[in-house]
């Protein structure tokens, strides 16, 4: 255990040097939640979303997740630049653990992406939201292990392509179904009803319930325990399947 964190605070600290010398790297994938924020949250104001909390309680939770979703399922991209400049190949003859190999990264990942949940709150509040703090900082952590999980799986799928033109368009093909059924927009129970029924069988539609809850204070709800066990299974399945791809790159 002391060799597994002391390799992954090698790698979480060489990557989060990488992410510090670009700026816009931290700040750009804000921008598209924070564009909904600003042009698709006023036409929500004032509109029946949910019998509980306001327009924005209901928004926000959702661009939250959004920006994890699509900023972790795109962290793949680097190992493919990695590979193509041989640090992946100088990284398996190191006896570096493997799952410190993927944990520095993702770590490094939720780091950034929870910093940039904190820029997008922000926004909100000015803009009119109010939500408790510690259902906040409870969306906040929704955040950090969704990018785990995601971001797991993005370097999973990296690990086994071998070009962008490859990795690009799986991700598209399974990014866009998970965020038109798990609600992140709006409510799924504002739809039809095979349409409710369906977005049961996506798991990002009960962390984006949970979340929600957090924002309106039910802390207890039954929203909140389904969206904790789910993100928790996805994360421990993804890290998973993540540090199996390292190990098998490495033999």
């Amino acid at each position: 255990m002391p060799a597994l964190l002391s390799d992954t605070a090698l790698i979480f600290g060489r990557y989060a040097r990488q992410t510090l010398r670009s700026r816009l790297q931290m700040l750009f994938g804000v921008l598209m939640p924070l564009l909904y924020l600003l042009f698709f949250g006023p036409l929500l104001t004032d509109l029946p979303l949910s019998s509980q909390g306001s327009s924005w309680q209901v928004l926000v939770p959702g661009l939250l997740l959004q920006l994890a979703l699509f900023g972790a399922s795109f962290c793949g991209f680097g190992i493919i630049v990695e590979k193509q400049y041989g640090v992946v190949e100088r990284m398996r003859v190191t006896p570096v653990s493997r799952l410190a190999l993927l944990l520095g990264r993702v770590l490094r990942d939720a780091l950034l992406f929870v910093l940039q949940s904190a820029l997008l709150v922000g926004a909100a509040l000015v803009m009119g939201l109010r939500a408790p703090l510690p259902g906040i900082l409870i969306g906040f952590a929704f955040v950090a292990v969704l990018t785990v999980a995601l971001a797991s799986l993005s370097y999973t799928l990296a690990m086994r392509v071998s070009t962008p033109q490859a990795f690009g368009p799986v991700i598209n093909a399974l990014t866009m179904p998970s965020m038109l059924l798990s609600g992140l927009m709006l409510p799924m129970s504002l739809g039809p009803r095979w349409l409710d029924v369906l977005s049961h069988f996506m798991p990002f539609r009960y962390l984006v319930d949970a979340v929600r809850a957090a924002f309106v204070g039910a802390y207890s709800s039954p929203a909140m325990l389904y969206g904790v066990l789910v993100a928790l299974a996805f994360a421990a399945l993804s890290v998973t399947f993540g540090t199996r791809a390292f190990r098998r790159a490495a033999a």
